[in-house]
């Protein structure tokens, strides 16, 4: 993302002037507290499991062995008191269940670890809310409760600082500390937001907004009934709107009139300067080049023949839902949900690589090491890990029941999971 850089390459620049002219004593004692907090943290990877309320605790490579496992719903019988005591807060709740929950409840969405390994931050979905919990006693540090009726994707900021969480109801993209809960600001969106991305400086968050995904009215023709959906970029400091693209005019360009522009699961490449992106419907991706804000690639995907073609099976209208990157940008990797599979593709060539088997992918991220792709396979309550090299499938790992959302994160050495 070139044009939206300057700004980092001035506050690297500041960052090496402090180090040049800060005293030597200073700078060994920064150095020395960063070493101490570094050496007192583990790298693992939290696994979501929505329909738990559970968040398993992973090694982040290697056999992926299971750490712990954290509850992150110990407030629930206040939380359900509250919802049985408002009609209007049961209506939603009863939604939600019959609804995207797929005649369950949603407990957790998403999930980010604190910068010091304390605490995890849970947007659940059914409350309404996000919580941090103490990964030492299992408490709830703090709430807050979103706009609207369902909580949905979150970002962290580079610095680990800021947590950005969707109110899909609510039209809003609420920024937290994420230590304290407190409110730094929010930015309306358009219906019903979803994935949250901060670009690698911290000065821009992108939000994609992907409109009505739990109607019938899946036709084609019948698309302009699934609301207004955007890309929404703002100002990660000021929260004021810097750009809004509409990916149903650049769809249009390039023929695809029937293909929605309901944009899902994104990444960018290493400079930023692309950005790879699912749309409902759609068994495959596309590139989307941000200089010249058009699609420059297409990339359709093989089908399962298994695989009805009737889009009001697909869940919540996302066909594939789940994309990700190897580190140097060389390949992609994308769950195929709807069609069973998980494939690691070749970015220059877009090349799928083997269609490994898997049930019903839900997202896919990176390991920490940065050789393997991590896919959640919500219909078999296991991750798979998928090497880049190859493509092919390394280990599974069984979890919780409805695994969705897989995040890097750390916790103190030697952490142990917290008494039921």
């Amino acid at each position: 993302m070139p044009a939206f850089r300057p700004r980092h390459l001035c506050s690297v620049a500041a960052a090496l002037v402090l180090t040049v002219t800060a005293p030597a004593t200073a700078a060994t004692a920064v150095e020395e507290a960063s070493d101490a907090s570094t050496a007192a943290l583990r790298e693992v990877m939290f696994v979501g499991n929505n329909w738990d309320g559970t968040a398993d605790v992973i090694k982040s490579s290697g056999d992926f062995a299971k750490v712990g496992r954290i509850n992150v719903i110990p407030d629930k019988d206040q939380r359900m008191a509250e919802i049985n005591a408002d009609p209007i807060r049961w209506i939603a709740f009863m939604t939600i269940r019959n609804s995207v929950g797929e005649g369950h409840d949603q407990f957790v969405d998403d999930m980010y670890s604190t910068p010091d390994g304390r605490s995890v931050v849970v947007s659940r979905p059914s409350f309404a809310d996000v919580v941090s919990i103490d990964l030492a006693t299992g408490r709830v540090n703090w709430r807050f409760a979103v706009s609207g009726y369902r909580a949905d994707h979150m970002a962290v900021s580079p610095d680990g600082r800021r947590v950005a969480v969707s109110a899909s109801t609510g039209n809003t993209v609420h920024v937290l500390d994420i230590t304290t809960g407190k409110q730094l600001g929010s930015f309306p969106t358009g219906d019903k937001p979803h994935e949250n991305i901060f670009t690698s400086d911290g000065t821009y968050i992108w939000n994609m907004s992907i409109g009505d995904v739990n109607t019938a009215t899946d036709a084609p023709w019948l698309d302009w009934t699934k609301g207004n959906r955007l890309i929404t970029v703002v100002d990660a400091t000021t929260y004021k709107q810097v750009k809004v693209i509409d990916m149903r005019q650049r769809l249009d360009a390039i023929g695809l009139k029937d293909h929605s522009d309901a944009v899902r699961p994104a990444v960018f490449s290493p400079d930023e300067s692309k950005l790879y992106f699912q749309v409902s419907f759609f068994n495959g991706f596309f590139e989307y080049d941000i200089a010249t804000d058009r699609i420059t690639r297409t990339k359709t995907l093989p089908k399962n023949p298994s695989t009805s073609d009737d889009r009001t099976t697909f869940v919540n209208d996302s066909r594939h839902h789940g994309i990700s990157m190897k580190p140097d940008g060389s390949k992609l990797c994308v769950a195929g949900t709807m069609d069973d599979y998980a494939t690691v593709v070749d970015r220059a060539t877009l090349q799928e690589g083997p269609l490994v088997t898997v049930s019903k992918p839900y997202w896919a991220t990176v390991s920490g090491d940065g050789r393997s792709c991590v896919v959640s396979e919500s219909g078999a309550d296991q991750v798979t890990a998928i090497d880049f090299a190859t493509g092919r499938k390394t280990v599974s790992v069984a979890v919780g029941d409805h695994p969705q959302r897989v995040r890097l994160g750390h916790v103190s050495t030697g952490w142990t999971a917290p008494a039921p």
